[in-house]
């Protein structure tokens, strides 16, 4: 199905795992590891469609409360994000990245972000940045393409 093999990306978890080292107990790693490989999946479904998200967000700027299903029929799903960043894009301001990262994530949809709320993912971005890794972590996670095209759900689900 995929270039990618399910190989490389337990490579890619254990590529993480070695950054998290020292400063998460191994115990811990899933919780800065799950919610990035989350996002990353949304950021490569989103990423398709983001220009044309954008462009009917500032043509609808006024006029209608709830663009929510209006963006929704354009990403096909029921995920939007109303950013111009992307995770990659997030990397271009390496000082900024905690920042920029709360920020994207702030952009999506509220049911979207009530999910990643629920990993209590603010806390580990928080971790991540005083432990000076944030930037090599987001670096390592948008390596890999998570697109649906290229990785299955039951890829994802392995992985």
């Amino acid at each position: 199905m995929s270039a990618q093999s399910p190989q490389n990306h337990t490579g890619l978890i254990w590529a993480i795992a070695d950054l998290l080292r020292g400063d998460y107990k191994q115990s811990e790693y899933g919780r800065a590891i799950l919610p990035l490989v989350v996002l990353r999946r949304l950021d490569c479904v989103l990423e398709p469609t983001k220009p044309q998200v954008l462009t009917k967000l500032a043509a609808l700027h006024g006029k209608l409360e709830n663009v929510g299903p209006v963006l929704q029929a354009i990403t096909g799903i029921e995920v939007y994000n109303i950013s111009r960043l992307t995770l990659k894009g997030i990397l271009g301001d390496p000082a900024q990245a905690a920042g920029n990262l709360r920020a994207w994530i702030a952009a999506f949809d509220p049911e979207t972000r009530d999910i990643i709320e629920k990993f209590d993912f603010d806390a580990q971005i928080g971790r991540l940045d005083r432990a000076k890794i944030l930037y090599l972590v987001l670096s390592k996670v948008t390596e890999v393409d998570l697109h649906p095209d290229k990785v299955s759900s039951v890829e994802m689900g392995y992985l």
